[in-house]
């Protein structure tokens, strides 16, 4: 089967997008990845041997210029009109969308020629790109057991899961290395917050058998890996960690945003989280109710994230292990996200 998988302009877009690409290639199938200039080098590298390339003209559509929405529009436009005359000479039978404003332009081609589309949905609450396809679309596949927001239409909706990359499926269900290790991980958006709160924490904790392993961004490195040392507290200090699948492991607790790529990969190795939701962002917000739903952790507003109230959280939890031990027994997920998104596709 010739299969077309549409990728969106974030790697929260690409890597659940080339896991299955990886998959159904396995299987057989002939692979054409679409994609835009943002990810160019990104779905270049990680696409299967032998698969197709297609460049999408798109970008967002959330700017708050007017002039700037038209043109991000008119760029989706062109390139679903695009796309329509590639299909009409090498028609796919599949075309399989991972959301964002990239994807949209393979959905429309495909349902102007009648091509079997499946759309996936990496949030607990549908986001605007999704939403708008959703009209052209015969099945929805999601990350979460329950999204919020899903338009009302004919097209079927399967719980599969979100993808992840072959090293967090390796650490699934690995027990806890004890010992006090938190992780804290906010992303370049993400980081400040995280950065004036976690420290300041942490120096008022009795327990100062704490390690920290701690993520941000390059100017603020040599600025928490000071105050940590003033503190006497054991910490290390990235502006980028390289084995993600490995430091998440590693942690007996995480601290740090709710993008739903973060939020599945903790559920897949099975680890207790604070998440401090992104307020611009209200499908952070329905994650990590999500996650903290099953009882793997907390979700607080960035509001009420407070140096006081994480010094007090993070005492209880590390005065008693067995607590810990339980909660991460209950954020375990088992991820069969790519098998299932595969056989969705392909029967």
């Amino acid at each position: 089967m010739k299969i077309w998988i549409a990728t969106g302009g974030t790697g929260g877009h690409v890597y659940p997008a080339l896991s299955v690409a990886q998959e159904l290639a396995t299987r057989g199938h002939s692979i054409t990845i679409s994609y835009d200039g943002r990810v160019r080098d990104m779905v270049r590298r990680g696409a299967p041997s032998g698969a197709h390339f297609s460049h999408v003209w798109a970008s967002g559509v959330g700017a708050k210029s007017r002039v700037k929405q038209m043109w991000a529009l008119f760029k989706i436009g062109v390139s679903g009109v695009a796309l329509v005359l590639r299909f009409m000479i090498s028609r796919p039978h599949r075309v399989v969308a991972f959301g964002g404003y990239a994807s949209v332009p393979a959905v429309f081609a495909a349902h102007v020629w009648g091509v079997p589309t499946f759309l996936h949905e990496q949030n607990a609450a549908i986001g605007r790109a999704n939403k708008f396809t959703m009209r052209w679309v015969k099945t929805l596949m999601t990350s979460f057991p329950s999204v919020s927001g899903i338009p009302n239409t004919n097209a079927r909706v399967v719980y599969t899961g979100l993808p992840v990359r072959r090293d967090f499926l390796n650490a699934a269900g690995a027990p806890l290395p004890g010992g006090s290790r938190l992780l804290v991980t906010g992303g370049s958006l993400g980081a400040t917050i995280l950065d004036d709160v976690v420290p300041v924490a942490v120096a008022a904790m009795k327990n100062k058998k704490i390690f920290v392993t701690h993520q941000t961004r390059p100017e603020n490195v040599e600025r928490l890996q000071r105050f940590y040392s003033e503190h006497k507290i054991r910490a290390n200090v990235l502006s980028f960690i390289h084995d993600m699948a490995g430091a998440i492991a590693g942690s007996d607790l995480v601290i740090g945003r709710s993008g739903a790529s973060t939020v599945v990969e903790l559920q897949t190795i099975g680890r207790p989280a604070i998440f401090v939701p992104l307020g611009i962002n209200p499908d952070q917000a329905a994650n990590a109710a999500s996650f903290a739903k099953n009882g793997g952790g907390f979700s607080i507003e960035q509001s009420k994230f407070t140096a006081k109230w994480l010094t007090s959280t993070l005492s209880e939890l590390f005065d008693n292990p067995s607590r810990l031990d339980k909660m991460a027994k209950k954020a375990l997920v088992k991820n069969d996200a790519v098998d299932l998104i595969s056989d969705v596709v392909t029967k």
